[in-house]
């Protein structure tokens, strides 16, 4: 306090000379101080930059479970109406599958899905498309699973059309369409009518519908019998997903 007290009362001219002197004497120790506090602002500012990256990483992966969520619960929608709509289904697993690949023309016609053993699948097992069946799965592996589709050329589905209840093979044609022989002409048959699969034990409780008559002409080779012609009741060609009827699950 003495010391300050001189300072004080000292003249202008030898306050001044003491703050040079006491600046040259601390420069070098203050200019270290703030070299370290400069050096220092860059990795606060890199933690923080770090902090952001984290944080947006979390709202995308937020954003994406919610989008996957939305479509899960799309499909559970999906399959809950077709339990529904279609008593063959009761007591079914309704197994949702993308279609990952397609190949179809002349020669054959048939999907790749993204399910395979590990989900239930199986060989023979009915599948859906727009609430209609498009084929069966015709090779199963861990993973995947092919579909014989209703228009392969080797495809053949025991069928019933109604209104009649005539009962006959439905047989692929490879030309997006399919076929029905060996009904006499004397049975009523017209354009429009429904083509539905038959009851089949273990994979079908009761018929769903396949597609419908979309010809039914006299055989040019034999004109006592019909020569009919099936659509399928769906654009199998744009089918991104399906369903695979598993019955009695375990």
């Amino acid at each position: 306090m003495l010391a300050a007290f001189i300072l004080f009362l000292a003249p202008k001219n030898l306050t001044n000379k003491f703050q040079l002197t006491f600046a040259r004497i601390f420069s070098l120790p203050l200019s270290i101080s703030r070299n370290v506090s400069l050096s220092a602002r860059p990795q606060s500012s890199l933690t923080n930059l770090v902090s952001r990256r984290e944080y947006n990483k979390l709202q995308n992966h937020h954003a994406n479970l919610v989008e996957e969520l939305f479509e899960k619960h799309k499909k559970l929608e999906k399959l809950a109406g077709l339990r529904d709509r279609f008593y063959a289904l009761e007591g079914a697993n309704l197994m949702p599958a993308d279609v990952s690949r397609s190949s179809i023309d002349r020669l054959r016609a048939e999907l790749i899905i993204n399910r395979g053993q590990n989900d239930g699948l199986a060989e023979g097992q009915f599948v859906l498309g727009d609430n209609s069946i498009v084929g069966t799965i015709s090779k199963v592996s861990a993973r995947t699973a092919q579909v014989k589709l209703l228009t392969d050329p080797t495809s053949r589905i025991e069928i019933k059309i109604t209104p009649s209840n005539i009962e006959r093979v439905l047989e692929g044609t490879g030309s997006n369409s399919a076929r029905i022989r060996m009904i006499n002409i004397k049975h009523k048959l017209k354009v429009g009518y429904e083509v539905k699969a038959l009851k089949k034990t273990g994979l079908l409780d009761a018929p769903i519908i396949v597609g419908k008559v979309a010809r039914c002409e006299r055989d040019s080779q034999n004109p006592s019998i019909w020569d009919i012609t099936v659509e399928p009741c769906c654009d199998i060609q744009r089918l991104k997903n399906v369903a695979v009827i598993i019955m009695n699950p375990q």
